[in-house]
C-alpha cells in the first residue's frame, strides 16, 4: 500500500514513517520542515520526502498522487500560538486540512485518517470524555482540530473516500523536542530532569491528563490506515487515542524525576497557562470495540523507554 504522510518529519510523524516502512508500506512526506527535525530519519527510513506546504493546492496534490491512504498529521499542535496568532494557525490547521482532504478524494484515496485533539472537549465536567460529549474548544487550535473533523466528515458522508478521525490525548515518547514551542509537558520535564534542573509546573500541578505512548499511538494509526477498525459505518468514526488514565502534574514530575535519574525532582511552581483545561481522561471504550484492545505502555515503561533514547547515562 502506497501511504502519503504529512507532519511526517515530526515527532508522531517521523515514528509512523518507520514503522510503515517496516510493515513493507511504500511511504511519502509531505513536510514544510518548519519544526521537524526528522528529515534524516524519513530518507532513513526509505521514505519519499517532499518539501511544502499543506496549504498549498498544488504541493499537496503532487504528494497524494498515486497514494491510496493519508494519514495527516501535519499542523500548528500548539494551544499558546494559536492565542497569539490565530490566523496563522488556521491557514495550517484548518485551510491545510481541507487542502489534503479534497486533494485526496480527487485523487481516488480511499482511506484518510485524521490527527485530531482531545482539546476539542474543553473544559467538560465530564469524566472520563465520551466521544458523544457536545465540544466546548477553549481555544483556536482546539476549534481548529475540531473544523477538521467536520471537514473530513463531510468527505466521509459523501462517498469520496473513508475518514476516520482521532482525539489525540498527551502523546509523549523519543523525539519529542523540548526546546521547541509545541513540546508536550514529558519532553520539558525530562530535559530538565536529566539536566538536573528544576521541574517548572504551570498551575498547582493538580491538573490531570491522559499519556499515551507515541508507539502505541502510531500502531493505532497504522491499523486504521490499513482498514482494521471494526463496526465503521455511514457516520464518519471519531475515536479518542489515550489510556483512559488520569496523571496529575504532579505525579507526572515525580514519576519523570525517578525515570531520569533514580530520584525525586526539585519542583517549582509557575502561572497557569491561558486555554488549558483542569482535567482530561479518556473513556476509551470505542478505541476497544474498534481495535480489540488498548494502548498496551504504561507511564513509567513508557517513560523508560523515552529516557533509554536519549542515550542518557544511567538510564532506567
Amino acid at each position: 500500500m502506497k501511504v502519503l504522510v504529512t507532519g511526517g518529519a515530526g515527532f508522531i510523524g517521523s515514528h509512523l514513517v518507520e514503522l510503515l516502512s517496516r510493515q513493507g508500506d511504500e511511504v511519502r512526506v509531505l513536510d514544510d520542515l518548519s519544526t521537524g527535525s526528522s528529515a534524516s530519519i524519513v530518507r532513513e527510513s526509505g521514505a519519499e520526502l517532499v518539501v511544502g506546504d499543506v496549504a498549498d493546492p498544488a504541493a499537496v496534490s503532487v504528494a497524494v498522487a498515486g497514494c491510496d491512504a493519508v494519514c495527516h498529521l501535519a499542523a500548528v499542535a500548539s494551544v499558546a500560538a494559536s492565542i497569539e496568532r490565530p490566523l496563522e494557525t488556521l491557514r495550517t490547521n484548518v485551510t491545510g486540512s481541507v487542502t489534503v482532504f479534497a486533494a485526496a478524494a480527487s485523487a481516488g484515496v480511499a482511506r484518510v485518517v485524521y490527527a485530531s485533539s482531545a482539546a476539542v472537549y474543553g473544559a467538560a465536567q465530564e469524566l472520563p470524555l465520551r466521544e458523544t460529549l457536545r465540544p466546548q474548544p477553549l481555544s483556536p487550535y482546539a476549534a481548529d482540530k475540531l473544523a477538521g473533523e467536520h471537514y473530513l466528515g463531510h468527505f466521509h458522508r459523501s462517498g469520496v473516500l473513508g475518514g476516520h478521525a482521532f482525539r489525540f490525548f498527551n502523546v509523549y515518547g523519543p523525539r519529542q523536542d523540548p526546546r521547541s514551542p509545541y513540546s508536550g509537558v514529558i519532553s520539558i520535564f525530562l530535559d530538565r530532569a536529566v539536566a538536573g534542573e528544576p521541574l517548572v509546573v504551570n498551575g498547582d500541578g493538580e491538573q490531570t491528563r491522559d499519556f499515551v505512548y507515541v508507539g502505541d499511538v502510531v500502531e493505532l494509526l497504522a491499523r486504521a490506515l490499513h482498514g482494521e477498525a471494526q463496526g465503521e459505518a455511514e457516520e464518519m468514526p471519531v475515536t479518542n487515542l489515550g489510556r483512559g488514565e488520569s496523571v496529575s502534574v504532579r505525579e507526572l514530575a515525580e514519576a519523570v524525576g525517578l525515570a531520569a535519574s533514580g530520584d525525586s525532582p526539585r519542583v517549582e511552581y509557575g502561572p497557569a497557562r491561558a486555554g488549558d483545561v483542569r482535567h482530561s481522561r479518556a473513556d476509551v471504550t470505542l478505541l476497544d470495540e474498534r481495535f480489540g484492545g488498548i494502548p498496551p505502555t504504561g507511564l513509567e515503561a513508557g517513560l523508560r523507554a523515552t529516557v533509554a533514547a536519549t542515550g542518557v547515562r544511567g538510564a532506567v
